[in-house]
């Protein structure tokens, strides 16, 4: 039993925390380009905006198991098979960046307008604003948001496991609910509560970190 739940532990956090940097990678941009491009803002392109935000919108309206079922074909384009961990990586990454963009829009539109427009008056591009203002003052904010993806990123996972993507949630469904062995499911939940609580200790830390350094 305890060989099965290092292996499905060890498969959670490879999926958890390689999607996490791809929607990081991917969701911060993202977020940048969506506060930055709003009414009002220096690169301000409503329409741009709206197509964005539309997107993001639709893909957040969609049930994470009903998601990850629909890019089946599109997974087994991208890695070659729709089943296992590094298959499960496709759908969390794609349903965690509109999530976390969300979340890095609202950190950065927090920045306050005064720090934007010393910037401008003193020449600074619209580059140097988000790469010098906008992101070092909304950091706290972004690793918040990634905190709470991470974590939402580990209940997903465990819904992967009902269509065979492996980790905690494949063990306490196959082993545990199939096979009626339920202290499967005891320790896989004991598991998953810790791991969520490891994730949201160590964010706040960071965050914590960040804000004393500012």
């Amino acid at each position: 039993m305890l060989h099965d739940l290092l292996n499905a532990l060890q498969e959670t956090l490879f999926m958890v925390f390689t999607a996490g940097f791809f929607t990081f990678m991917i969701g911060l941009p993202l977020g940048v380009l969506l506060s930055v491009t709003r009414k009002g803002q220096f690169l301000a392109n409503p329409f741009l905006n709206k197509i964005f935000g539309t997107f993001i919108n639709a893909a957040r309206s969609i049930p994470y198991i009903v998601f990850m079922v629909a890019l089946i074909p599109l997974t087994r384009l991208i890695v070659g098979t729709g089943e296992g961990s590094i298959a499960a990586i496709v759908p969390l990454t794609l349903a965690a960046i509109p999530f976390f963009a969300r979340l890095a829009e609202t950190a950065i539109a927090e920045v306050p307008k005064g720090l934007i427009e010393a910037a401008q008056s003193v020449g600074a591009s619209p580059k140097q604003i988000i790469y010098k203002v906008l992101i070092p003052e909304a950091l706290p904010g972004i690793i918040n948001g990634l905190t709470v993806t991470l974590v939402h990123l580990v209940g997903y996972s465990a819904m992967a496991g009902a269509i065979g993507g492996g980790g905690l949630g494949s063990l306490a469904i196959h082993k545990g609910y199939h096979a009626f062995q339920t202290n499967y499911i005891v320790a896989t939940v004991v598991i998953l509560i810790c791991l969520v609580q490891m994730i949201q200790i160590c964010g706040d830390y960071i965050v914590h970190g960040t804000l004393k350094r500012q």
